[in-house]
């Protein structure tokens, strides 16, 4: 059985979202995902809009994946080795980069192999909350 890892934050989940779990899905038999908690999204200077416990729940839901577990920390080889997963699937803009090349050495020693996937054009959880503020600013400037 081929079990397959991902991570993300998931927050305001789109349809590159269930593209990535979708395209890991077809490569495994037993797909994880872990689903960055509140506090490592803090961590990393952002802040999610839908709640860990929320975002879980929907990843969870998601026909492609087999089981949603808390992502605690940056350190997916640990969790690939405990998950007793052989691929882990990352998007593409990590291909080719100094640390993943390295990232890529550490998983192969481990016998994890390392797909990338591209990002789905135009759509991102970023340009989302962006264009929401800006929509919600323009809102309370008709309110006033």
């Amino acid at each position: 059985m081929t079990i397959g890892y991902t991570t993300g934050v998931y927050d305001l989940f789109h349809i590159g979202h269930l593209n990535l779990l979708k395209n890991a899905k077809g490569m495994c038999d037993k797909l994880i995902v872990g689903v960055t908690v509140d506090e490592l999204v803090s961590y990393k200077g952002k802040q999610a809009m839908i709640p860990f416990e929320d975002r879980i729940e929907i990843v969870r839901s998601i026909k492609y994946v087999d089981a949603a577990v808390p992502q605690y920390d940056m350190d997916k080889l640990t969790a690939c080795k405990k998950l007793g997963a052989q691929l882990l699937f990352v998007g593409d803009d990590w291909y080719g980069t100094e640390k993943w090349q390295q990232y890529e050495n550490e998983f192969a020693q481990a016998g994890i192999k390392i797909v990338y996937f591209p990002y789905t054009k135009g759509i991102s959880s970023t340009r989302i909350n962006e264009t929401l503020h800006v929509v919600r600013k323009h809102l309370l400037t008709d309110v006033k």
